[in-house]
């Protein structure tokens, strides 16, 4: 009998001790190992799910989900997504990392990680309290009609690289296919028609030559020439003669050529839009054309602005005996290649030639140019203020 109570008295001190030994790792904030093993497998249990809600199963994963979330009722706020446990058999795939330990699909890691931490995922989240609505608050069609407003119908590709530094979200949203399909819609239009050979439209709008619109191409020529003798004819006068020519493709396939003197410090301000003040400016279309020896082309056809009758040829004289009336227009071929780290940053010359065609007549005169020395290439410059300020949407 009183061995009985003994016993008794042990077990009873066994479970103080036990329930005091509880209290106190859960006021240190320690686990016990029934804990941890619950967590794992609720863990397991949820990224199972996961895995089933994104290959189509849904049936499957919210027998998951209810299963892990009967284990543990927070499990999905205390997995740690970015090193999964028992990664070799459920969430192995979540990090796709090389030996370097770099992601390779940085893209496809970012749409997983937000499905992983919200079965509602938005496109971000506010770092701090705000009072006003947050840009997460927008639905995704109009966040994808800002992007589309921040390409610009300029192309502006280079600020939609900057948005998507951003956050997660804007990454995933600068990488949306619609806006780069509809970028190289705008640069070959029915020339793109298939993917093939390219894996994405991003990386055809990449890799595919085509001319830049968010700047200005440049030749610099310089040379000297023999000046005339002196009265005396003691000693003849050299000249160092230098010249630019500009070259401003737009989206809409028009261009714009000017052959100047003056300093591009100057006149690249001026080449912003197509309606420029100035007298030696040709403006014209261009088309990109591919060649069997896989090299790309740029042909343009440009021409002076048509100029108002002046006084002088308002009088009498010039009513009685008009001049011919002539059309003058300038044919120019150029090879696209690359130059240095940039891509398509370099224009060849490979024809040039004026065509002037009588009204009167029909007749059509073709004088083609020599391409010597003085027709030196184009080189790409970027300008920023050329895409500062958005007209239209992409």
């Amino acid at each position: 009998m009183r061995d009985r109570e003994h016993g008794t008295q042990w077990m009873s001190e066994l479970k103080r001790s036990s329930g005091a030994s509880g209290r106190l790792l859960r006021a240190k904030g320690l686990k016990r190992p029934q804990d941890i093993a619950r967590e794992e497998k609720a863990t397991e249990l949820f990224l199972r799910a996961v895995q089933e809600e994104q290959n189509g199963a849904v049936y499957e994963a919210i027998k998951f989900y209810r299963m892990a979330m009967q284990l543990v009722p927070d499990i999905e706020f205390k997995i740690n997504y970015s090193r999964p446990p028992d990664a070799d058999r459920v969430g192995g795939n979540y990090m796709d990392n090389n030996g370097d330990g770099e992601i390779e699909d940085l893209l496809a890691y970012f749409e997983q990680e937000l499905t992983l931490e919200s079965s509602f995922p938005k496109i971000c989240t506010p770092e701090l309290d705000l009072t006003q609505m947050h840009i997460s608050a927008l639905p995704r069609e109009i966040l994808m009609y800002i992007f589309r407003w921040v390409v610009s119908s300029d192309l502006d590709i280079g600020a939609l690289e900057q948005l998507s530094l951003v956050c997660r979200g804007f990454y995933i949203c600068a990488r949306d296919p619609e806006i780069w399909h509809l970028a190289c819609l705008r640069v070959w239009g029915r020339n793109c028609t298939k993917l093939v050979p390219f894996n994405s439209w991003r990386e055809m709008f990449l890799q595919r030559p085509r001319v830049r619109c968010d700047g200005v191409y440049i030749s610099k020529t310089s040379y000297i020439r023999q000046g005339e003798e002196s009265l005396d004819g003691f000693y003849r006068a050299w000249h160092h003669v230098e010249y630019y020519r500009y070259l401003r493709f737009f989206p809409d396939g028009h261009v714009v050529m000017l052959t100047t003197p003056e300093d591009p410090l100057l006149v690249v301000p001026r080449l912003r839009t197509k309606n420029i003040r100035m007298d030696s400016v040709l403006l014209g279309h261009f088309r990109l054309s591919q060649e069997t020896d896989n090299q790309t082309k740029v042909f343009a056809v440009v021409c002076k602005k048509k100029e108002k009758a002046t006084e002088f040829q308002r009088n009498r004289f010039c009513r009685r005996n008009p001049p011919p009336e002539a059309e003058h227009s300038f044919h120019v071929g150029l090879h696209l290649c690359s130059g240095g780290r940039q891509s398509f940053n370099k224009l060849v010359w490979i024809h040039h030639s004026c065509h002037i065609t009588y009204k009167l007549t029909g007749e059509t005169v073709i004088t083609e140019f020599d391409l010597d020395s003085n027709y030196t290439p184009f080189f790409f410059a970027r300008v920023k203020s050329y895409t500062a300020f958005s007209e239209q949407p992409l």
